[in-house]
């Protein structure tokens, strides 16, 4: 239980510095053992021949490497026997061996400092042979002074890294197992006369504008420059100056410097405050709104190893869309993150390395956080987080850690975090009595229930005195919309929840990135894919960008639900009405543009004057006056970078609204043609019928097939949804109905006068449930109409996946055009950023490759699509009203029937979907379902669409 022996004080990571240091990255030699008792301490003696041993890179993970062993992802339960504190014989074992000199001058009068950043899961230490210690703590620094054991020439650090410890049972985050040395190594010179830490407060008093520094710095005299503000003064000498403040909006950062005798240590120095009052977070005075994503750090190939490429790219994608706020989901992350947080601006909750959600259950029995047994190294992980991020800006919120239940150990975390940096605040979700926090924070609540915090209306708690001091706190959603696979839908319910209560501070959607671990068979493996006994499957996939950093969909609405400018038309033809939601920027750093479509094409754009607006206000602006143009019109403003920043360049859009004049152009009926029935074939128009079936067999010269009225989809990860929430698992209850396996019964072909009438009925094996249906097919000589009615029959206790008709066409017609939603996908509560215009793809490029296959490429609000082969020949087809049109080259079932990408084989067809409804897709996976709204209740519907013969 004990964290480890051996090593130094924490302190503060910096970069900045003068003092020198050695990087021991690179290639290591490697052993690996099956048990932590193989093999005796002989390798790390002087002398040991590890010429037979194979190599691995550090920072990296041996499992990764084909070094031996293979990742392992479970989310809840521990992959091993839950007996603590101790853990199997079965404990892979990785011996790692690197041999050094020194540079010049090495080590000279001080100390040296031996520093690891990251270690999974318990790692022993040697230097040329002498053992410096132990440590637990895998996300967390460790430091041991070897000066006196280092020499110039032949050095050999060993050390020996068990997968399994005591402290892999306060690890049990939601992520892959991935044992090794996964974080830096360093050699650090500490001169004579450099400080043994310090501590930069850097305080803002909004009332009057006036920033107060003070550098704390233990162990050596100094002072402190800042000359960018005048400021020359004594270590733990307060001065109060004018400054500008630091925030997530404005990351205004001062350059200054910590000058010792021994050591000149760079400083950033972000001024800000952050305080609950009246109810509210308040950072300088103002309440601010958390636009946040959970960040797991991971690479595809590297798993937990991230370069500092990688994190700035993260960062930049972040604030590209919109995103101000980071829980460093559930650890702390590589310190050089926070370093990027403080330079490009993003809130941050920095969490404690700290889970034991394996002994959840109804009493938590021998949870190591209520056990004061464990208590030491709680400390210890609190006091090394703590000590690490300091002397960030970005931080100011600490969190105790994640899904531990509630203990002693936790309140002793709490308090010794306050003891030590009263000028942050505390979090903890799972402390929902709020004793030791500052804030009320929950994952995954519903809408519902976050409109009663909202209001301060919540279920109260039985003790009156802890009631009165929650229903105070500010709200803050630490986890929300689950962004697994398709999804999560409702984020823009959530965000006007809120900006409507106070209380209601945003959130973090879980999370930012799929875990899927780069792979020759599967493209991208998840649980399961490594042998492992127990795991999750495919719940490591959960992200906001898929495992290659391709923003997902569910990213792209996410940017347009939380843009911090609302650009809204207003009811008076011809204006917008444009607020800035920032909550500390004006709007003087954007551009506002306009442009004028009609029927997809554009007529006309210009620059729109919009007069500075300061947070919170708004102001109504006419648009240009309408152009002399027929059709319907649609109006786009967008709101654009004014010039370059360091995370986007002059012209970025980072808001937009629309505007539509006119009603959208519904196509002339298409009637008059008479059926003729010749050789077992009815003809009508440009129509060509099976006349035993009624089924359309060729449109013109393009071929059909397999015409019928579809209700099933791939389920979503949403849609399969969680053991807990038995109702909102649709997927499940649709394969139980047997929706994936309809039967299409023919009851009539009729050809009458001025119409082909074929009725049907759809229903699934095994019950009374139907669709009783009609097709009536019309035609004009050159475009081919069709009418579907639908009534259910039965008693529908779930609502359908979609309804709609599909067809497939040769493989040919694989370009596809349309004038509706676009460019991506998008779903009845995942539609917010679906952009209005003219849009043109390959069917190829409308798939979204979600790591699970499930369905997704839907377009909404289509008016007309065209499916095209290379000439520009095809099929156009215009809806009766605006449709959700999909197009792939593999059935729903194919689909369904894949696990992974690269199972997915191109056919001889491309399936297209027109469909008047389809179900929304919530967050049930972990979070809510789908809202009332959004489900697609089985009732009586007609839809009609017109095809015709193009190009």
């Amino acid at each position: 239980m004990a964290p480890g022996s051996g090593g130094t004080a924490p302190r503060a990571w910096y970069a900045d510095s003068d003092a020198r240091r050695m990087s021991l990255n690179g290639r290591w030699l490697f052993r690996l053992s099956p048990g932590a008792a193989a093999r005796d301490e002989s390798f790390a003696r002087p002398g040991f021949d590890a010429s037979e041993w194979a190599a691995v890179a550090v920072p990296g993970h041996w499992v990764l490497q084909g070094a031996g062993g293979a990742p392992a992802y479970t989310n809840v339960v521990y992959p091993f026997p839950v007996d603590p504190p101790r853990v199997p014989a079965e404990n892979p074992t990785g011996d790692h061996l690197r041999s050094f000199d020194l540079p010049a001058g090495w080590p000279g009068d001080g100390e040296v400092l031996l520093r690891f950043d990251g270690v999974e899961s318990c790692a022993r230490v040697w230097l040329n042979g002498v053992e410096l210690g132990d440590f637990k703590g895998s996300r967390l620094p460790h430091e041991f002074a070897v000066g006196g054991l280092l020499r110039p020439e032949g050095n050999v650090l060993a050390v020996r890294v068990h997968q399994w410890s005591s402290g892999s049972y306060l690890e049990d985050q939601d992520q892959w197992w991935l044992p090794g040395i996964f974080r830096d190594v360093t050699l650090l010179e500490r001169p004579p006369g450099a400080p043994l830490d310090f501590f930069v407060h850097a305080g803002y008093d909004h009332r009057d504008g006036s920033g107060t520094l003070r550098v704390e710095c233990a162990g050596a005299e100094g002072r402190v420059l800042v000359p960018e503000l005048g400021i020359d003064v004594a270590a733990g000498e307060a001065v109060t100056v004018a400054v500008e403040p630091w925030t997530a909006e404005t990351p205004r950062l001062y350059d200054g410097e910590l000058v010792t005798s021994g050591e000149r240590i760079g400083l950033r120095v972000g001024f800000r405050s952050v305080v609950v009052e009246d109810g509210n977070i308040r950072v300088n005075g103002r309440r601010v709104l958390f636009r946040g994503v959970n960040r797991h750090e991971f690479h595809p190939e590297t798993g937990r190893t991230v370069d500092n490429a990688t994190m700035r790219r993260d960062l930049v994608l972040m604030k590209q869309h919109n995103i101000n706020a980071v829980r460093t989901s559930h650890y702390p992350p590589h310190p050089a993150f926070l370093d990027l947080c403080d330079e490009l601006g993003l809130w941050v909750i920095d969490e404690c390395d700290l889970e034991t959600h394996g002994f959840s259950g109804p009493e938590w029995r021998g949870n190591p956080v209520d056990d004061e047994r464990w208590t030491p190294a709680l400390l210890d992980r609190a006091a090394r987080m703590v000590e690490r991020d300091k002397n960030h800006a970005s931080v100011i919120i600490w969190s105790l850690g994640n899904e531990c239940g509630t203990g002693r150990g936790l309140s002793a975390m709490a308090g010794w975090i306050r003891g030590r940096d009263p000028e942050r605040l505390v979090h903890y979700e799972g402390d929902l009595s709020c004793r030791d926090v500052d804030l009320y924070s929950r994952m995954y609540p519903t809408h519902a229930e976050v409109e009663l915090i909202g209001r301060r209306a919540e279920e109260p708690l039985a003790d009156p005195e802890a009631d009165a001091r929650r229903r105070a706190m500010p709200f803050l959603m630490c986890e929300y919309a689950h962004a697994m696979g398709n999804g999560p839908g409702g984020l823009g319910e959530y965000q006007r929840l809120f900006e409507r209560y106070g209380r209601c501070q945003g959130g973090f959607v879980w999370e930012w990135i799929d875990h899927g671990i780069a792979h020759p068979e599967h493209g991208f493996a998840y649980g399961g894919d490594f042998g492992e006994e127990l795991h999750d499957g495919n719940f490591v996939c959960d992200g906001l960008l898929f495992p290659d950093r391709t923003p997902s969909p569910g990213l792209i609405e996410y940017k347009k639900v939380i843009e911090p400018v609302r650009i809204e038309p207003l009811t008076d033809a011809g204006s917008v009405r444009i607020t800035n939601g920032y909550d500390f920027a004006g709007s003087a750093h954007l551009d506002f543009e306009w442009s004028h479509e009609v029927d997809g094409v554009p007529v006309g754009s210009g620059t729109l004057a919009v007069p500075e607006l300061a947070p919170g206000a708004s102001a109504q602006v006419p648009l240009p006056l309408p152009l002399p143009v027929d059709g319907a019109g649609v109006w786009t403003v967008r709101a654009v970078l004014a010039r370059d920043t360091a995370w986007g360049e002059r012209g970025h859009v980072v808001a937009w609204g629309q505007a539509e004049a006119g009603a959208p152009v519904v196509p002339a009926a298409a009637t008059g043609a008479r059926p003729e029935r010749v050789e077992g074939l009815v003809t009508l128009g440009p129509g060509v019928f099976d006349a035993v079936t009624g089924d359309p067999v060729r449109l013109g010269a393009v071929p059909l097939e397999g015409f019928r009225l579809d209700v099933w989809r791939a389920p979503t990860d949403n849609d399969n949804g969680a053991a807990w929430q038995p109702d909102e698992q649709y997927g499940p209850r649709w394969r139980e109905l047997g929706l994936h396996r309809m039967r299409h019964r023919l009851d009539a072909v009729e050809a009458g006068e001025d119409a082909l009438v074929v009725r049907t009925r759809v229903a699934p094996a095994g019950g009374g449930l139907g669709l009783r249906t009609t097709f009536r097919w019309t035609a004009d000589g050159e475009r081919l109409g069709l009418t579907v009615s639908v009534v259910p029959e039965g008693e529908w206790r779930v609502p359908l996946p979609r309804l709609g008709v599909r067809f497939g066409l040769p493989a040919r017609y694989g370009a596809a055009r349309w004038f509706g939603g676009g460019p991506g996908e998008a779903y009845p509560d995942t539609r917010a950023a679906s952009v209005l215009g003219r849009w043109r793809m390959s069917v190829d490029e409308m798939q979204t490759p979600y790591v699970r296959p499930q369905e997704n490429g839907a377009r909404a609000d289509v008016r007309w699509a065209e499916l095209m082969d290379g000439g520009g020949a095809g099929v156009r087809v215009e809806g009766g009203a605006p449709f959700w049109f999909t197009a792939r080259r593999w059935t729903s079932e194919q689909l369904d029937a894949a696990g992974h990408v690269p199972e997915l084989r191109a056919g001889g067809s491309v399936w297209v979907n027109l469909d008047h409804a389809v179900q929304g897709v919530g967050s049930g996976s972990c979070g809510p379902g789908v809202l009332p709204d959004y489900r697609l209740d089985a009732r009586p519907a007609e839809f009609s669409f017109v095809f015709s013969p193009s190009g």
